[in-house]
């Protein structure tokens, strides 16, 4: 099953620039989806991060619909008057029946309507039964069929072109939205997805082949120190290390200086998201670092939500007992402090034998006790109401991941979503990926990944695969992905087991790193972060209406595809200094020196320079005029 070639990979300095100028009072563009202002997954993010390019590009005739969420609306959106007479009276007819909706605009005679999705495809569909003078896009971020088939264990990249669409789909009683969604695809003008894979899956499913590809992007947030990012990651992997103490306390046998923090996040979909091969290659990497007598502890965090009905007694318990014995350090730090103080005034050296009294060893010897544990630290944060039938605590149950003293991998099952209130883990999502080491997402079904893009651009290490969009995609624009901390596993072209053993390998490679070698790293990871700026991938939007208003108003706005130049864009080289990791290194043994590690040669900002001249300036927003020639580069 090859990838072929499209506008999307026909890499991003390739793609032509407009320069023609666009009236932009003469056309305006509606986006509708389910997730505006509504925070359900991954488009939510699309949308949101999005908004602020397509702004630019359309001004105040740029327009977002979607449900009205009192709480939501409260929150996010800042109610409006229209100006528009016309548009005032739409909205007026549609608040008395019941309909409610916050806009400003002008009246313009041509439109472009942007939907996402199979819940916003009814409004596509209708436009196009009516004949109503709007250009249609239609954006499929995952198709409906797809993720209800990977979600049974189907064999599903292997089995594209087999399947009765029609049947599985009744089977799984969504033939009536399936309907609907393919209904979309087929009436409208432009037809885009995320990724390559999905590309692929949608021509076969749905049954036509998307015109453009349009990666997901980000807004990439520039710190004006330099590696202030490599700051923002000490401090939080220090609130890590806290929760850590607290939740092993009695059982904190192992150095938190040479521990290494991974994780896992996102929907509870056990088997699409990888949960299951993450958890399998733990236990080998276990084995393996117990066989050669590693110092190194793994720490592999698994943040996906899940019913539950209270936090773990155990849990907080965890984190009082390391409160408790914070606040009993500070009480005999201070005690101490004042004695020396004193004795330091009136010109004595002072006798450290008298500078604790038996009060201190007494408060001290019971803070030791408090931290006397009969159990083992647990495995999982919260009590979770189907704990026998739990897929991740069985399978934990199963390889025997049970945080004993003689692991070097430990496992934390957090099964809700992080917040900076929680009484636990008090820190934001966003918070806790900069603190962690690496993020490992080996996904089976992922259309596009933003936890992974969501890694790169705050300079963190990940491992994606091959059947992920985000995968596909650094793969198609960087010659080594693993050199710049994007390791790519191999699960459309392996087996189960192969696959699992190469993640365990990359697992094992990564914790034998120095601290140097993942400093370096994630400075490259993090130099990455343009190629998911908007200011890059949103090109591929303004390509989509383009050619959605070029099919709608042949009259007025031309479509003339070419034939894409011989420079083709770029893709990042490997780079030619210290290597990544100990699997490339020219030592022999991952335990040398810092001094050896000083001999190697690394200039950050003269490697930095060379990537940057590998890609072009951020994209800037033209100004278009009708009735002229929009020049696209042409799908191979």
């Amino acid at each position: 099953m090859p990838l072929a070639r499209s506008l999307s990979v026909t890499s991003l300095s390739g793609l032509e620039e407009w320069d023609e100028e666009f009236d932009r009072e003469d056309a305006v563009l509606f986006e509708i989806a389910w997730e505006v202002a509504n925070k359900v997954g991954g488009i939510y993010t699309v949308i949101q991060t999005k908004a602020r390019l397509t702004c630019e590009e359309w001004g105040e005739n740029y327009f977002l619909v979607g449900p009205y969420m009192e709480s939501s609306v409260r929150t996010q959106v800042e109610l409006i008057e229209p100006c528009n007479a016309a548009l005032r009276r739409t909205i007026d007819k549609m608040n008395s029946s019941g309909c409610k909706y916050a806009a400003q605009c002008d009246e313009p005679p041509h439109i472009a309507a942007h939907f996402h999705e199979w819940l916003a495809g009814l409004g596509l569909v209708l436009c196009r039964q009516r004949q109503l003078p709007v250009a249609t896009i239609f954006t499929t971020h995952a198709t409906l069929l797809g993720r209800y088939l990977c979600a049974g264990n189907v064999d599903f990249y292997n089995n594209l072109a087999e399947f009765n669409v029609d049947k599985e789909a009744g089977d799984r009683q969504i033939y009536h939205r399936y309907c609907l969604e393919r209904a979309a695809v087929r009436c409208a003008h432009v037809f885009t997805t995320v990724s390559q894979i999905t590309a692929i899956e949608a021509e076969h499913l749905l049954k036509r082949k998307p015109d453009i590809v349009t990666p997901n992007g980000l807004n990439v947030k520039k710190f004006s120190a330099m590696h202030e990012f490599q700051n923002l990651h000490a401090q939080s992997k220090a609130r890590i290390q806290e929760f850590v103490r607290g939740h092993f306390y009695g059982h904190l046998d192992f150095n938190l200086d040479k521990t290494v923090f991974l994780f896992i996040a996102g929907r509870y979909e056990f088997s699409n998201k990888g949960a299951d091969i993450f958890l399998e290659a733990l236990a080998r990497l276990n084995y393996l670092l117990r066989v050669n007598h590693s110092d190194v502890t793994i720490i592999a965090f698994f943040i996906m939500p899940a019913r539950t009905n209270n936090f773990n007694v155990e849990t907080l318990k965890g984190q009082a007992v390391r409160k408790q014995l914070w606040d009993t350090a500070q009480t005999v730090k201070e005690r101490f402090g004042k004695k020396l103080y004193e004795s330091l005034l009136v010109g004595q050296l002072p006798d450290v034998s008298k500078m604790l009294d038996k009060e201190d060893f007494t408060m001290m010897k019971r803070a030791i006790f408090a931290t006397q544990r009969q159990c083992l630290p647990p495995v999982c944060s919260h009590n979770m109401l189907e704990d026998s039938s739990d897929p991740i605590l069985n399978c934990i149950r199963r390889i025997g991941l049970f945080n004993t003293a003689q692991d070097r991998v430990k496992v934390i099952f957090h099964p809700e979503f992080l917040s900076s209130t929680s009484p636990l883990l008090p820190m934001d999502y966003e918070e806790f990926v900069r603190g962690c080491h690496l993020g490992v997402f080996p996904s089976y079904y992922e259309p596009w990944g933003y936890t992974p893009a969501e890694c790169t651009v705050m300079g963190i290490p990940s491992i994606s695969t091959n059947l992920s969009g985000f995968g596909c995609f650094m793969e198609e624009h960087i010659a080594d992905p693993s050199a710049y901390g994007i390791y790519i596993l191999d699960r459309r072209y392996r087996g189960v087991d192969e696959s699992c053993n190469q993640l365990t390998s990359f697992l094992f490679q990564f914790c034998q790193q120095s601290r140097r070698q993942r400093i370096i790293q994630r400075n490259r990871t993090e130099r990455l972060s343009d190629l998911l700026d908007w200011r890059y991938l949103g090109r591929y939007y303004v390509s989509a209406r383009h050619m959605a208003l070029a099919k709608a108003f042949p009259d007025t706005f031309i479509y003339e595809p070419q034939e894409p130049t011989s420079a083709t864009g770029f893709r990042y080289p490997r780079p030619a200094s210290v290597p990544p990791s100990p699997a490339h290194s020219l030592h022999s043994s991952p335990h040398h020196s810092e001094a050896e590690d000083e001999e190697e040669p690394y200039d950050e900002d003269l490697e930095a320079e060379k990537d940057r001249v590998n890609i072009r300036q951020p994209f800037n927003m033209p100004n278009w005029n009708k009735n002229q020639t929009v020049s696209l580069p042409e799908k191979n």
